[in-house]
């Protein structure tokens, strides 16, 4: 079998994975969790995009200068 992620994991590990988080969360949590994972995801983005804009703003302003 292929392994299905870097590491070794194949679809069964996922698969129970997956299971343990269902039996561990239960199913009415797990949207909320991906919400929030989501919200952490777009919020660490939005902060790498201000870090590269003010590297630029710097850069720019030093050849200005």
């Amino acid at each position: 079998m292929i392994p299905l992620f870097i590491g070794g994991l194949g679809m069964q590990e996922v698969l129970l994975i997956a299971l343990v988080v269902l039996l561990f969360f239960g199913g009415k949590k797990i949207p909320e969790l991906m919400k929030g994972l989501g919200k952490g995801v777009r919020s660490f983005k939005e902060g790498m995009n201000n870090v590269e804009k003010e590297t630029d703003e710097i850069k720019d302003s030093e050849r200005k200068g």
